[in-house]
């Protein structure tokens, strides 16, 4: 990047994904002026690059905890209660209880399960071409080794 003192000589962060709170703190320290959160953040996603809070990454982190059934500590439990009955208002989606299983998975998780769906549905398709070779062909299969029909 090009600034009025010439060409930046360094990187101040780099990450992986969406651009997140952990970098743009790395950048921070790095930087010798301070750095406009909100402009890096928009130019990121001029780009492109998505934008991860630590915040929704720590609600995705409870949603998970709370989906699978982990306790949580009664006194936090209140809190929460207090802090999101105000946003208690809005109506959900039907189908959104089926995804919030999936709110605090993280890539890999995702990645293993879709890799278990393909191989699940890789088993079935074979599964089918073997009962549909049980079934006799419609024609004969000519066989070049003996010459002949099969």
């Amino acid at each position: 990047m090009r600034t009025e003192r010439g060409p930046r000589s360094r990187m101040l962060a780099s990450f992986r994904g969406a651009l997140n709170d952990q970098a743009l703190d790395e950048a921070a320290r790095k930087a010798v002026r301070p750095l406009d959160r909100k402009d890096l953040i928009a130019k990121a996603q001029t780009m492109g690059v998505g934008w991860t809070s630590s915040t929704s990454a720590a609600a995705r982190q409870l949603v998970k905890r709370l989906r699978r059934g982990r306790p949580l500590d009664p006194v936090l439990v209140a809190l929460l209660k207090e802090s999101l009955s105000g946003m208690l208002g809005a109506e959900l989606a039907d189908d959104l209880d089926e995804a919030a299983d999936w709110v605090g998975a993280s890539d890999e998780e995702r990645g293993a399960t879709l890799r278990g769906l393909l191989r699940l549905s890789d088993a079935i398709a074979r599964s089918r071409d073997a009962l549909s070779r049980g079934q006799r062909e419609p024609y004969p299969r000519i066989d070049s080794e003996h010459h002949g029909v099969a």
